[in-house]
């Protein structure tokens, strides 16, 4: 399944040209979001609180038109065979910071994130994602994550499902780090099923460091849901380990298909 296309090939510019544009892309992302912020805050006062709809603003709109102006062609796979009507904990590998318009683009259901404590310092960004009762955590306090994260388990009764990248930060090289055991012991804590994503391509997109935009394909392979039921607390690195495995066994899936160009 494709979702959205690309626009411009990376040989048609030099050094310059690209600069220019990443500029202009810069500047349509931070005016594209703080308007669309707005409209978001609005909407959830209307709706008396209820986050449904506001949430689904983000897949439908603010993630197309960000994935629309980085040129992004996004690809899923194997995502027509998940029940999306019940919550699950997703866990995806983490390259890029275009992950999160990748993922609330593909799916289907209100979705919120596990963050890093610094994003809710971040002007309009930060109090969007508190409104949205996004999960922020402090990396450097493994106690007070754990305890966010715990406090995340009425996301569930909502109906909602949440999004972490286990890894903690992003890839540079676009292997899966060690993925930390937050997430997965409130999965079994719940009883929630873990989903693993596996992406590729976003790195490529919009590299980890600095703000070097080109357009090219971000896949995203999602596998078999993960039950948690029956496991106990000490089982949460086991479990971790299996859900970063099922990653790279899905990303090693998709090796054999097309390579994205060079660089320029």
């Amino acid at each position: 399944m494709s979702v959205t296309t690309s626009s411009v090939r990376p040989g048609l510019l030099g050094g310059v040209g690209w600069r220019a544009l990443n500029a202009l892309q810069l500047l349509f992302t931070l005016t594209w979001t703080s308007v669309l912020i707005c409209f978001a805050l609005l909407l959830l006062v209307l709706c008396g609180g209820r986050r449904h709809l506001p949430l689904r603003m983000a897949s439908r709109v603010w993630a197309p038109g960000l994935l629309g102006g980085a040129g992004a062609r996004l690809d899923l796979e194997g995502f027509e065979a998940i029940d999306f009507s019940r919550p699950y904990i997703v866990v995806a590998n983490h390259q890029s910071m275009i992950d999160i318009c990748a993922l609330f683009r593909a799916l289907p259901m209100p979705m919120r994130f596990v963050l890093k404590q610094e994003l809710a310092r971040v002007p309009f960004v930060g109090a969007y994602a508190r409104a949205m009762g996004m999960v922020f955590i402090e990396r450097q306090s493994a106690r007070a994550a754990a305890r966010r994260v715990h406090d995340a388990a009425a996301i569930f009764y909502e109906g909602h499902s949440l999004c972490a990248f286990p890894e903690g930060t992003r890839s540079r090289d676009g292997r899966v780090g060690a993925f930390k055991g937050g997430v997965f012991k409130l999965a079994i804590e719940t009883g929630i099923p873990i989903l693993p994503i596996a992406i590729e391509g976003s790195g490529f997109v919009l590299p980890a460091a600095g703000f070097k935009v080109r357009p090219g394909r971000i896949r995203l392979r999602v596998g078999t849901p993960i039950a948690t039921t029956g496991l106990q607390p000490g089982d949460r690195q086991q479990l971790a380990r299996r859900s970063q495995q099922v990653i790279i066994d899905l990303q090693r899936h998709g090796q054999s298909m097309d390579c994205p160009p060079p660089r320029p």
